[in-house]
């Protein structure tokens, strides 16, 4: 029997939505407020035991994070600007040196060691996954992940127990529902519930 001399084709990345939510469905306060997301607790332990690349690289030490922690999910970090300004602002240009850290924005001038694309989101993000590597981690912030809704591959949800009644929704963007299939559900004894979907 003749072998097969066609290349195997090497699987797509894929992107994931791993972003903390309210009970109301905000992943921050009307100015980029996430002050109310509780930050202890056994849903933070398992954060930075099982997905060490999603702490930022200046509070790693304090999470009991090695600096030297090898990424287990993804080697690829994607943010808009609004997500990416409010550590900015405080002097962190640089959250997630450990990854290759992509800010999509039509307005931020260059910052070192981030690549600033002013691209389509869909074309970076198919770029990205056809490369190989880890997966790609999409953080942030509302209207970035209503862009890329199409290209969401798996999406979980740390869902706090708080509501905050306005601010920036998971998803800003235009009516369109889309479903996606529960593949698991974690409870944490701080109130937090980690949803875990796929396309």
């Amino acid at each position: 029997m003749a072998r097969s001399t066609k290349p195997l084709e090497t699987p797509l990345r894929k992107l994931t939505y791993f972003v903390a939510t309210t009970l109301d469905g905000f992943i921050s306060g009307p100015d980029h407020e996430m002050d109310f997301f509780p930050m202890q607790g056994e849903h933070i332990t398992a954060l930075a035991e099982e997905y060490p690349e999603a702490v930022p690289t200046h509070i790693r030490g304090l999470l009991g994070v090695p600096a030297d922690a090898p990424n287990r999910h993804f080697d690829t970090v994607l943010m808009g600007r609004g997500t990416y300004e409010p550590g900015l602002a405080q002097g962190v240009t640089s959250p997630y040196s450990h990854l290759r850290q992509i800010v999509l924005s039509t307005s931020l001038s260059p910052v070192p060691g981030v690549e600033v694309l002013a691209s389509d989101p869909v074309a970076v993000v198919r770029e990205l996954k056809a490369e190989p590597g880890l997966d790609i981690w999409l953080c942030g912030g509302g209207q970035l992940a209503g862009a890329l809704r199409s290209e969401i591959d798996e999406l979980v949800l740390k869902v706090n127990p708080v509501a905050c009644g306005s601010g920036t929704p998971v998803f800003a963007a235009d009516f369109r529902p889309e479903s996606f299939a529960l593949q698991s559900v974690r409870h944490f004894p701080t109130g937090v519930v980690w949803l875990h979907y796929t396309r």
